[in-house]
């Protein structure tokens, strides 16, 4: 499709951006990537969705593996890295081409940047804000909330400044920034999707009036 669009989402660890995100999607009927790459990933090495996990996602302590669906990092291994990112790079080339579509991560505001019909969207919230989802979402004790805060923040600043060169929360690279605090995640996927129509131009479908 020459005229689709793409929207990447940037988020900070508990700031409940994944499922803003898919909430986007929802809205504006079009897919959404996230551990679908890995499986892409997996399939094209021709290793266990496992590996590519453990490889991506790895972090200190050992309180990360049963999040990985959730919540995707970097590795210290750098040549397994290195060779992950590089088909992970060509598989979201790939797809941006091909269909519209959100991307969550993976450094894809940097890989697709040049693409006029691409919208960079970086969410966050304060810290007090993240403690209690991580808390009440994601079932983490407070002690184990902060740890990840922590450890997650390290691993995908890293991660992102390895291969963009910039950090994620970088202003100088993002369409809209969003503090995910200030409103229901409802109506922060309204705005996304409002910001992204009138960017990208798509059409209301007309009400029929007999």
């Amino acid at each position: 499709m020459a005229d689709n669009y793409t929207i990447v989402i940037q988020r900070e660890f508990g700031s409940d951006g994944r499922a803003i995100a898919r909430k986007v999607a929802d809205r504006l009927g079009i897919r959404f990537y996230d551990r679908d790459i890995v499986e892409q990933v997996a399939k094209t090495l021709n290793l266990p969705v496992s590996t590519i996990s453990d490889e991506e996602e790895k972090a200190a302590g050992g309180k990360l593996n049963y999040l990985m669906h959730k919540f995707p990092l970097g590795t210290d291994n750098s040549y397994m890295q290195d060779m992950i990112f590089s088909v992970q790079k060509d598989i979201i080339l790939k797809v941006a081409e091909e269909e519209n579509c959100i991307i969550v991560g993976r450094c894809a505001d940097y890989l697709l940047h040049n693409r006029s019909n691409n919208l960079n969207v970086y969410i966050y919230a304060p810290y007090a804000y993240r403690l209690e989802v991580c808390i009440n979402e994601y079932g983490m004790s407070p002690d184990e909330a902060k740890h990840m805060i922590l450890s997650v923040d390290k691993a995908r600043n890293a991660y992102h400044k390895k291969y963009a060169g910039y950090y994620a929360n970088d202003e100088h690279y993002q369409d809209l920034m969003i503090n995910a605090a200030i409103m229901p995640s409802d109506e922060v996927a309204d705005l996304i999707v409002h910001v992204a129509k009138k960017k990208f131009g798509i059409q209301e479908h007309p009400h029929i009036v007999l």
